[in-house]
């Protein structure tokens, strides 16, 4: 094993969530300034990191393979196994052949100055209990290298303990970036020429729950909009109760805020949403909905959905299908139940096969990709603001953008020179998920 040298080539893989994408360009920021050179995780490099996910057991999967990917790419390689795999499972993933140290969640700050101090030939395990984290990290990205769309994880930890969820357990309970903090880095992105923000963190809509004084996403979002420190903003994941008549009443006059909520439904019947130990019922979840198609305009909402939760059967899921059908939603995130260890789900009876699982999810990726060309096609020459992002595609040598409703489109007439900014496209035709048309 290679001492891990300042001059050392450093690589980092990032599974699972948004929050764990921030946090991994924020020790990439550190390890900038520290003076390592970053390289691809694909290519040889002295010291691999790889922030873990455990949702389910494809990340698990997902997490050993990495881990061994990198050890078979330079067996004298420091490796770093950190997030919430390493989290839950440090014994688990300290046996995997190669892993140098293993950093729990609270540890990711730590990491540089970790590297300084491994011992060649020595393996650590620096885990510690999640559960006592109160502080909000100090772990701040400063760049995101090729993106036009910056990430603000504002939020972490959660305090909801539904009964599938490991979260809370690799989280901890719900902490916030305070105020001033979360303005001063709405500030220096803009500065940094950053026309989107994405605010994320693991339950974004209790931020600010246990601040002094506490304050709500609701009465953040509104003190951004005084800054208009960026073009655009963007909430990432929130759960129903959450989506507040404050946030609908704000994000239907808001001329920042991007018509766009990915909101958590998990199922559409009330016996298994109980059993998950949700905090609403489909009635709520409906009427959340027509609230909000009614008073914000050209909205694009995405849901949340896990099939195979204990208990459910063709009814139960034919419950959710028909929720689905009944609105115009935008796109589905689909995933099957995953029994997650230490949780309340994973002893419950009345478990679905595989093979079932595998059938629903299916099901429910077809709607998804329909709703997904439903949702987009009412869009055809329509006027869109698009944020122009990154190279052209590679197959059609047209700009690829989003729009403020999450819609991919391409600009037919778009040159490099447009990167990064929000042009007016009127699309003309739709193919394979994207819409194409022409800049104004």
């Amino acid at each position: 094993m290679k001492e891990a040298l300042a001059s050392n080539k450093v690589a980092v893989a990032t599974l699972g969530c948004k929050a764990n994408q921030y946090e991994s360009a924020g020790i990439a920021s550190l390890l900038n300034l520290s003076g390592y050179t970053l390289v691809p995780f694909g290519s040889k490099a002295d010291i691999y990191i790889i922030n873990t996910c455990t949702v389910t057991h494809k990340t698990d999967r997902q997490s050993r393979q990495f881990i061994r990917s990198a050890h078979k790419k330079n067996p004298d390689a420091v490796i770093v196994v950190t997030g919430c795999y390493a989290q839950t499972a440090p014994q688990e993933v300290s046996k995997i052949e190669g892993v140098t140290l293993v950093a729990g969640n609270a540890q990711k700050e730590k990491i540089v100055g970790l590297l300084r101090n491994l011992k060649s030939g020595k393996q650590n395990v620096l885990v510690s209990d999640v559960s006592q984290t109160t502080v909000f990290s100090k772990l701040i990205a400063s760049g995101f290298p090729g993106r036009t769309r910056a990430f603000l994880k504002i939020q972490d930890g959660c305090n909801a303990f539904c009964s599938y969820c490991i979260v809370p357990y690799a989280r901890g309970p719900s902490r916030s970036m305070p105020i001033h903090d979360v303005l001063n880095q709405m500030r220096l992105l803009g500065h940094d020429g950053f026309r989107e923000v994405v605010l994320t963190g693991i339950h974004l809509g209790a931020y600010g729950q246990e601040l002094t004084p506490p304050c709500t996403l609701f009465e953040l979002l509104t003190k951004i909009e005084e800054g208009e420190f960026v073009e655009r903003i963007r909430l990432s994941s929130l759960e129903p109760k959450e989506v507040s008549d404050d946030l609908i009443s704000l994000m239907s006059r808001s001329m920042l805020i991007c018509p766009h909520l990915h909101i958590s439904l998990q199922s559409g019947d009330d016996k298994i949403l109980s059993a998950m130990g949700r905090n609403y019922d489909t009635y709520f979840f409906k009427t959340l909905l027509k609230k909000i198609f009614k008073r914000i305009s050209d909205v694009a909402i995405g849901v949340d959905v896990m099939v195979g939760f204990p208990g459910e059967g063709e009814k139960e899921f034919n419950h959710t299908v028909q929720l689905i059908e009944d609105f115009p939603i935008a796109y589905l995130h689909v995933f099957p139940f995953s029994k997650r260890p230490g949780t309340t789900a994973a002893k419950l009876p009345d478990s679905v096969d595989q093979k079932n699982k595998k059938r629903r999810v299916e099901i429910l990726r077809a709607i998804g990709e329909r709703k997904r060309e439903n949702f987009a096609k009412k869009f055809k020459d329509k006027s869109l603001a698009v944020l122009i992002e990154g190279k052209k595609d590679k197959k059609t040598g047209f700009m690829k953008g989003l729009s403020a409703n999450y819609i991919a489109v391409m600009a037919t007439n778009g040159s490099p020179a447009l990167v990064n900014r929000i042009v007016t496209v009127t699309p003309d035709c739709y193919r394979q998920g994207i819409l194409f048309g022409k800049i104004c």
